[in-house]
């Protein structure tokens, strides 16, 4: 056993989150970087190290959490699945790569998420989201002030996925700038803004950059666990679209919707986004 070997043993499991997971974010720019000029790259050369970052990010999460943590069990995006996770008491959820695509365009909006969930107790911890390319590591673990900051001279900031956003969220937007100004709130109404991955819309908002995620058209287990874990301590509120909390570990690994909103003004974003969809 090596000296790196015998530190990780005595590491507590969110000590042992963030090791992993930067250290998979570490292989993954030293991948990258080897491709060399990203403004070279043809679709196949992209789709290659797409292919190649993912595999071996997954690979170095569970190597390390079979050694280091060996009776948990593990979902993982890029490993094989099975229902015996489904009675563990331990499960960690990790993402090795969330926002392959934009790793694939050479852009620094993707993120490693790894996090731990115990079923009996309904928690999430030990959550993990590391944006290499940012150098950026956001943990449940990291000291964060009572509560996030709420603009007060620009719009209300909302990200959402550029390929799916939700069909309502425009008008829904339109509903909440009326609302928080009825409120006192803001006069600035909202505007939308362009991010990667789940890990980096979430960095958006604890970095003060933007107050609300809306996702209503569905992903992975791996895709939320870890964000809504980091969100959650920076004293964001992470919840399903209705407001109904989200719990994990379920075959399929499935969650039908996520929102991510400052407290200030998550119930207006709920209402606001009901009243949409009922047109």
């Amino acid at each position: 056993m090596n000296l790196m070997e015998a530190e990780m043993t005595q590491l507590n499991d969110q000590e042992l989150s963030i090791l992993i997971a930067q250290q998979a974010g570490q292989l993954l720019l030293k991948l990258r970087d080897s491709y060399g000029d990203p403004a070279t790259w043809d679709k196949e050369k992209a789709t290659s190290l797409r292919k190649q970052g993912d595999r071996l990010a997954h690979e170095h999460l569970a190597a390390a959490l079979a050694e280091h943590r060996p009776t948990d069990a593990l979902l993982s995006e890029e490993g094989a699945d099975n229902d015996d996770r489904l009675s563990a008491t331990r499960l960690w959820i990790v993402d090795p790569l969330d926002g392959t695509w934009e790793y694939g365009q050479g852009r620094a909006d993707f993120a490693v998420h790894v996090a731990l969930w115990e079923p009996e107790l309904k928690k999430l911890s030990a959550c993990t989201v590391d944006l290499p390319a940012q150098g950026v590591c956001r943990a449940m673990s990291d000291a964060v002030a009572d509560e996030p900051a709420f603009p007060t001279d620009r719009p209300v900031r909302v990200v959402a996925s550029r390929n799916r956003p939700p069909v309502f969220l425009g008008p829904a937007l339109e509903i909440l700038g009326k609302t928080m100004a009825a409120a006192g709130i803001t006069q600035h109404g909202c505007e939308l803004i362009d991010v990667g991955s789940v890990g980096a819309k979430v960095n958006e908002l604890v970095s003060g950059r933007a107050e609300l995620y809306v996702h209503e058209s569905g992903f992975y287990e791996w895709d939320v666990a870890a964000p809504y874990g980091v969100a959650r301590h920076y004293g964001f509120i992470p919840s399903h679209v209705d407001g109904a909390e989200i719990e994990f570990n379920h075959m399929p690994p499935w969650v039908p919707s996520l929102m991510v909103s400052h407290p200030l003004i998550v119930d207006m974003a709920r209402d606001a986004l009901a009243e949409a969809s009922r047109g």
